[in-house]
């Protein structure tokens, strides 16, 4: 995990206006913030326009951060309430579809090489992909992007022992699952946390 402070040069540089300030902390982040939408949304071609608002948000309410928080908690915040901005209006329009043309939706849901790799186990990544919502995204947060119970609470905007409790709800359903059975047998932390 990154440094909390370390980019608060770049943020105060780019609070001030600083273009090349905000565009190193856009690389800085990039990756982390397109794996985690790329993780949580379904429609692969809403990715890039989500990905998008989320440094357009960041951009606009760039002037109002603290440095003196932890920068990468306050932009998976950003993150998370996009992706909840999309999933709304998603479903607004998956029901007007459905009600107009009473026809079942089939979602494909494509993963990069990077977080197959992450994972390194498709049957794995299948389960994780077929939790619930609020389950899936603590699992991602805490396991894939590595972020502590505290720091997924604080992202979520929700208390810590929910956080802990879709943890443990989540790793009780993917044991359940036939094909995970091998996978856990033990605690999670005996298998380096899905790494």
């Amino acid at each position: 995990m990154k440094h909390p402070n370390k980019n608060s040069k770049l943020i105060t540089l780019a609070q001030a206006g600083s273009r090349e300030a905000f565009s190193e902390l856009y690389d800085a982040t990039i990756r982390d913030v397109y794996q985690t939408v790329h993780f949580l949304v379904r429609e692969p071609f809403d990715v890039d326009d989500i990905v998008q608002d989320i440094y357009f948000q960041m951009h606009r309410s760039l002037e109002r951060f603290d440095v003196d928080r932890p920068f990468r908690p306050w932009l998976m915040g950003l993150v998370m309430r996009q992706i909840y901005a999309y999933r709304r209006k998603r479903w607004t329009h998956l029901r007007i579809l459905k009600k107009a043309e009473h026809a079942d939706l089939i979602m494909e849901h494509e993963f990069t090489n990077d977080v197959v790799d992450r994972l390194s186990n498709r049957r794995l990544l299948a389960s994780v992909d077929r939790l619930p919502f609020k389950l899936k995204q603590v699992i991602i947060l805490h396991y894939l992007n590595e972020y502590s119970q505290e720091e997924s609470a604080a992202i979520l905007g929700i208390p810590l022992g929910t956080v802990k409790s879709r943890i443990h709800a989540a790793l009780h359903k993917l044991r359940q699952k036939p094909d995970n059975h091998t996978l856990f047998m033990g605690k999670v932390e005996d298998l380096h946390e899905f790494q």
